[in-house]
């Protein structure tokens, strides 16, 4: 049977503890959400865990509060380590207590975070075989 529980940034953390002392052997994955112009508030942290030994899957969807902060929870589940880094790095969302929070994907000079539904898209222009160069 799988669950899917929605919450608040300030009780994640006590959440996944609990998950954790329940036998949730596995954080699967996180990744985020970015509702711009859909929904309030703007951002949701989405976190899957797996109980093998219970043969149960809980989803978390954690709303992000206007300060764009949440706990970590790699001192629970150290695999959470590089998927709050991507996060962080593609949509600004900070991890207290992070060991290592910097950028991942982008360079360490980038600004902004480009998986937000604001961010400017670029323009690469497209050179096709044998096509006029364009300039």
């Amino acid at each position: 049977m799988d669950e899917n529980i929605e919450l608040n940034s300030n009780e994640y953390f006590e959440k996944v503890e609990e998950l954790k002392n329940d036998g949730f052997e596995m954080m699967v994955d996180l990744t985020a959400v970015d509702w711009f112009r859909k929904k309030e508030p703007r951002f949701e942290i989405i976190v899957n865990f797996l109980s093998v030994s219970k043969n149960k899957r809980v989803s978390l969807v954690v709303k992000v509060d206007d300060e764009l902060s949440v706990p970590s929870i790699t001192s629970l589940y150290p695999g959470a380590n590089f998927y709050e880094r991507e996060v962080f790095d593609m949509f600004g969302i900070n991890f207290e207590n992070h060991p290592d929070l910097t950028r991942i994907l982008m360079p360490d000079d980038w600004n902004g975070h480009p998986l937000r539904k604001d961010y400017g898209s670029g323009r690469i222009p497209v050179q096709f075989k044998n096509a006029p160069k364009v300039e």
